[in-house]
């Protein structure tokens, strides 16, 4: 699962977002709404889509509480911020260290990824989760029932003080 740690420059992107919680999930009606309007981004950077999640406060999986809120957004990298649909909205990816995870299978598979990352791999490191956004790169080819699917999962990190 564990693939490698990389630095992140700043991205510009541009997408919807909704906020949720893990009980209040509303991720399948915020892709629903995006992928329709993406179609109209003229200056896409790539064919990558961001599933981005912004919590709160330092995701502690430890205290993880199902019903708290965060905002998850549904985009696509941007050359610049110029040209985008009026529909959609801009947002500057912050640029940081990165441990950069695959997770292979199916949307409902994620949480053994999750688990992995959070109970094994993080404790284990010489890294701490991160305040920044977290995030999964997913290719154009993706197919969310496909259980051979693959996306890349990004979670700020930083060295342990």
């Amino acid at each position: 699962m564990f693939d490698r740690i990389e630095k992140l420059e700043k991205k510009l992107l541009c997408g919807l977002s909704l906020k949720m919680s893990f009980t209040d999930n509303k991720t399948y009606e915020l892709w629903s709404s995006f992928m329709p309007l993406r179609k109209k981004v003229t200056n896409a950077a790539s064919t990558d889509l961001y599933s981005m999640q912004i919590y709160g406060e330092i995701l502690d999986y430890n205290k993880l509480n199902p019903t708290s809120t965060f905002t998850k957004w549904a985009a696509v990298e941007v050359k610049d911020h110029s040209k985008i649909p009026e529909e959609l909205f801009p947002y500057e990816l912050n640029e940081g260290l990165y441990a950069v995870f695959i997770h292979k299978g199916t949307p409902q598979d994620f949480p053994k990824t999750f688990a992995y990352i959070f109970e094994n791999w993080i404790p284990n490191s010489k890294y701490e989760v991160d305040y920044r956004e977290h995030f999964e790169l997913i290719p154009e080819t993706y197919k969310p029932d496909d259980p051979n699917a693959k996306e890349e999962v990004w979670i700020p990190i930083l060295e342990k003080t």
